[in-house]
């Protein structure tokens, strides 16, 4: 493998570098890792071997056999792929100044491991090895399931056939792999995840980042599960524009109450009665209004999920903010996300007291949040991998339940609207007024909510 030359290095760089098997959940995790680190404005980006491999190799059949250690154009197909994403991940640490690179692939050989691990050494940074280990043959199976659905390799097949030839491929695979071990590879940096979290090996751990990611996959889990995000109903501040406070719900919002568990309901489907689903809100009383008809018998709330506060402007319309606060109001259109109100907070003060939120959420399985709009924009970036300077901008409508169901390689999304009025709560960058106007130049990050599923 080529060397890549850096001049100076002034922070720890940390490529991790995933190990395993297929259907270990090893691009759910790497795809994770990613999200949560630049969700924490910490620079990371996912290189995906088998996205090379397919446009390497996109007018050869990719059945099982392609994937036999015997099989000389499939290994050298799969060689290219493997040399094309480390190279573009050492140009991206170098030219873009990453921090946290994931290489994602099986990396099943200890001699391919030792190439990346000489190869990030050389380049100064650190290599950090993370093995997705699993002989649960029912987890492995809902992998496939997972794969089978929505990995690119099986576009237009039909099930059997997909979970058949993946099966062969695992075998493939199996015939060469060598797994991390503590007495082999007592040198590396590494985790070892045994059956997703019923045993944790960790292995020369040192630098702040690897901590971080060590906490954060040491609550994951890669079970299928369904989470549910929707703003409070309607509110008497909503109706008269006013931000923040601990309004009641309005009549119409007491309406969307009612028809929320019939949503939900909708919503589950034929798992409806198998289904444990777990409900958090805010400490404020309009998201605990709008949860009090669901049948769910755990209800939590937390104060981490209470709206933004707006400090001196809270209670405030923004026209009223306008007058009295205009170089505030201009400051906080230029940059949304970094703007902290006056004795109040940033959307970046409410990414860092939602991230136990999102720990206590990555151990879930089923779960509803009723909460607030700068609150619920955060948490729909952190799934969806929004940047940070779009989120503050995204339009989250009023009596609207959002399901997200994270999936290997994209998180699926899909929307349930009540049939129930509501205000628009919505503000357009350089106006005061509330309502979301056509052709606007916001319209971009306002439609993001709206548009496909993204990886």
């Amino acid at each position: 493998m080529p060397v890549y030359s850096v001049s100076h290095v002034e922070n720890v760089r940390v490529c991790v570098v995933m190990v395993g098997l297929p259907a270990r959940g090893k691009s759910l995790i790497a795809q994770k890792i990613v999200r949560y680190l630049s969700w924490l404005s910490i620079k990371s980006k996912c290189f995906n071997v088998g996205n090379y491999r397919r446009e390497l190799a996109k007018d050869v059949d990719a059945s099982h056999e392609f994937f036999s250690p015997t099989n000389a154009v499939g290994t050298q197909y799969r060689r290219q792929a493997v040399e094309a994403a480390i190279e573009a991940m050492m140009h991206w640490f170098n030219d873009e100044h990453g921090v946290v690179g994931v290489l994602d692939a099986t990396n099943s050989t200890r001699a391919r491991r030792d190439e990346i691990l000489q190869l990030c050494r050389t380049n100064s940074i650190e290599p950090m090895f993370l093995e997705s280990w699993c002989d649960d043959e029912n987890l492995i199976l809902h992998n496939i399931i997972d794969v089978k659905t929505t990995s690119p390799d099986y576009q237009g097949q039909s099930a059997d056939f997909a979970t058949s030839d993946f099966l062969k491929r695992i075998k493939h695979y199996e015939s060469t792999y060598e797994p991390l071990d503590r007495d082999h590879d007592r040198q590396l940096t590494f985790v070892k995840l045994v059956n997703v979290n019923s045993q944790i090996m960790l292995n020369r751990i040192e630098s702040y980042l690897e901590s971080r990611i060590v906490y954060y996959v040491m609550n994951l889990h890669i079970r299928p599960r369904t989470i549910y995000l929707s703003r409070h109903g309607e509110s008497e501040y909503n109706l008269t524009g006013q931000i923040g406070g601990d309004a009641n719900l309005s009549e119409r919002g007491w309406k969307y109450a009612k028809k929320l568990p019939e949503l939900v309901l909708k919503s589950l489907g034929e798992d409806a009665p198998h289904t444990n689903l777990t409900v958090w809100t805010s400490t404020l009383k309009r998201t605990q209004q709008t949860a009090s008809f669901l049948p769910y018998k755990k209800k939590l709330s937390w104060k981490a999920l209470d709206e933004l506060d707006a400090g001196d402007c809270d209670g405030m319309t923004y026209e009223e903010i306008e007058q009295k606060f205009p170089e505030d109001f201009k400051a906080r259109d230029d940059n949304k996300y970094e703007y902290r109100y006056r004795g109040g907070e940033s959307y970046r003060d409410i990414v860092i007291r939602l991230e136990p939120i999102i720990m206590e959420l990555e151990r879930q399985e089923n779960i509803l949040i009723i909460t607030h709009q700068a609150v619920l924009r955060c948490l729909y970036a952190y799934f969806m991998n929004i940047p940070q300077e779009e989120s503050p901008w995204m339009s989250i409508p009023l009596h609207t339940l959002i399901k997200l169901e994270p999936r290997a390689y994209s998180t699926l999304v899909s929307r349930l609207k009540a049939d129930i009025p509501a205000v628009s709560t919505y503000k357009e960058k350089g106006t005061s007024q509330l309502g979301e106007a056509e052709g606007a130049k916001s319209v971009k990050s306002r439609d993001i909510i709206n548009e496909s599923p993204c990886s």
